[in-house]
């Protein structure tokens, strides 16, 4: 059976950026496994600019972005597979994969970076109410028969969800000529970056509906309206509120999952919050050796941050193989506790020159001024105030020159003051 050093499963962001991270630390029999026929991963069909403002400070496209990691991958003659489906991974860290080259194969890895991506919720995953006709898409499906196949999908458009890729997309539709009659969320306010609410939705004169949702499909074959109704503050559609509104088509902006189903079948705890697996401060899982990183670890907001994750992933997996792993003298559990969704990482390994760990996690609902707190029992780690927290965006916070023998464990809170 062949033997990697490290395998890369994924060709996005995240896979291409721990590639090229473990190749500068020194290790150099890596192999990167890609489903699809080129490197980039959903970057090629986001066509859009403002990639790159955080990582290289300019403002690039997603084809432009990926393709200055994909020069490097090329340069530096790191291998990689397309149009190769990865089936399993073992928890000896055998993969297992098929394409049309090699068929049916197996190899051995001494380390995994699990770089998948995420999946888009689909109409039934929200038990969308009404008939299944033609015209009902994730957001993301029709950027891609749009930016890649060349298919406008539909010419009086209506989304649901305000995420990212849903908001992207009423611009794109508009720029090709359709109608976007608005934009529904279920929630009292946005889920993308303001600064998509403003260049997709407000200079294009889209109407955005908080706290409003899709109670209705109508359409046999083809999609031909839709019904939106208010909801209360329970989520649930307030009765006489319901608008029919003609429409041939039904954009799904309804969130993102991470693409994690192999490392949980090779045994990865999974974190119920973030469906993505546990993970420590060096982003490994439960399985020594098996590291996670970008979406398929959690939702990030920019490509940008994902690339970072991605560089630390690979700098952690190089550290491992050539040096082998440190001595965990223990391990402390990280918890989210009052205003928030989760907090990452899940656990630290304490080894004797660890003294920062820095900590990712989102807030359940707007808050204006945040005390965030980090507590050890009733013990106060640390407290930082922050102004202006959203759901949609990401807050990182680190913790530097703690005695991590000293804390048991770590509770993670924000109080809205």
């Amino acid at each position: 059976m062949k033997k990697v050093d490290l395998v890369i499963i994924g060709g996005g962001a995240a896979g291409l950026a721990s590639a090229l991270s473990a190749y500068s630390n020194g290790v150099k029999d890596i192999l990167i496994i890609e489903r699809g026929d080129h490197l980039g991963g959903i970057l090629n069909q986001c066509i859009h600019n403002g990639f790159g403002l955080e990582y290289f400070k300019e403002e690039l496209s997603g084809p432009e972005y990926a393709d200055r990691f994909i020069k490097k991958i090329e340069e530096n003659g790191i291998k990689y597979l397309l149009n190769t489906q990865v089936l399993g991974i073992g928890k000896d860290k055998s993969v297992t994969y098929i394409n049309s080259e090699d068929g049916f194969n197996k190899i051995n890895a001494r380390a995994i970076i699990f770089s998948a991506g995420c999946n888009e919720r689909t109409a039934g995953q929200i038990s969308l109410p009404g008939n299944r006709p033609k015209g009902v898409y994730t957001a993301g499906l029709a950027q891609k028969y749009m930016n890649i196949d060349g298919y406008l999908v539909g010419k009086r458009v209506y989304i649901l969800g305000s995420g990212d890729i849903g908001l992207i997309m009423a611009r794109r539709m508009s720029l090709e000529g359709a109608k976007v009659i608005g934009v529904s969320e279920l929630m009292p306010y946005s889920n993308g970056l303001n600064r998509n609410i403003v260049q997709c939705l407000n200079d294009f004169d889209i109407p955005l509906r908080l706290s409003n949702t899709v109670t209705k499909v109508i359409g046999r074959d083809k999609l031909e309206a839709i019904e939106i109704s208010d909801v209360d503050a329970n989520l649930k559609p307030i009765k006489g509120t319901e608008k029919i509104i003609e429409c041939d088509t039904l954009l799904l902006s309804i969130g993102l999952y991470p693409f994690n189903a192999l490392l949980k079948q090779a045994g990865c705890e999974v974190n119920p919050r973030t469906k993505g697996s546990k993970v420590n401060q060096n982003l490994e899982t439960s399985i020594k050796g098996v590291y996670s990183c970008g979406n398929v670890h959690n939702v990030h907001d920019l490509v940008d941050f994902v690339t970072l994750e991605g560089e630390k992933a690979g700098k952690c997996a190089a550290y491992d193989l050539i040096h082998h792993h440190k001595h965990v003298e223990k391990r402390i559990v990280v918890d989210a506790k009052e205003n928030l969704n989760y907090v990452l990482p899940n656990y630290i390994d304490v080894t004797k020159d660890l003294n920062e760990v820095s900590f990712l996690f989102r807030v359940k609902k707007p808050i204006s001024k945040g005390r965030i707190t980090f507590k050890d029992g009733d013990k106060v780690i640390k407290t930082i105030t922050k102004m202006n927290l959203i759901p949609s965006e990401m807050v990182k916070v680190s913790l530097n020159n703690v005695d991590f023998n000293e804390i048991s464990t770590i509770d993670v809170s924000v109080e809205e003051f």
